[in-house]
């Protein structure tokens, strides 16, 4: 008998499998609750929505992923599930090939970084969603921002002063 944790588990799995990496935006309709609340925040610093139509909510926003990255997969690293909550640890693969946000143009490179995603079940369905992006990884792989570069003229650690030290 598959208990209510494991139940749980396999409507994310589903998510993860259909939604996200075989594009069906059909199964939103079946694994989504009609009233769904998003925790995730936007790219771009645009806030979480929060309560929201479920389905039509998370077909938009695949189809935005989908379009910026439509290779983009997820390969699930680890999943826990307690009672309605379940969490789980990806790690995201796609190719940069449309704007993100409207506002980055297309690199056409490739990023591989982690997500971590929380959801609450209810009734068999997605009922509420937290996610956690390394989006620092995910911009410095498509070039889109740049580490610092090394100061030139950084100071020998054995001559420089410091404090409550005689020179």
């Amino acid at each position: 008998m598959i208990g209510v944790s494991d139940a749980n588990k396999e409507v994310v799995r589903h998510w993860v499998e259909d939604i996200a990496n075989a594009k069906d935006l059909h199964a939103c309709d079946r694994l989504i609750a009609t009233e769904y609340t998003e925790h995730a925040a936007m790219p771009f610093g645009r806030p979480a929505p929060g309560r929201v139509p479920g389905p039509a909510t998370v077909r938009q926003t695949a189809q935005l992923m989908n379009s910026m990255f439509p290779d983009l997969t997820y390969t699930i690293d680890a999943m826990i599930a307690e009672d309605a909550m379940v969490a789980l640890r990806v790690t995201a693969r796609g190719t940069h090939l449309g704007p993100i946000g409207g506002v980055i143009p297309a690199t056409g490179r490739t990023f591989v970084s982690i997500q971590s995603h929380w959801f609450r079940v209810e009734d068999g369905k997605l009922a509420e969603h937290w996610v956690t992006r390394d989006d620092l990884t995910t911009m410095l792989q498509l070039g889109v921002i740049h580490p610092p570069e090394p100061s030139r003229a950084v100071p020998d650690a054995e001559h420089s002063e410091r404090p409550g030290r005689a020179p």
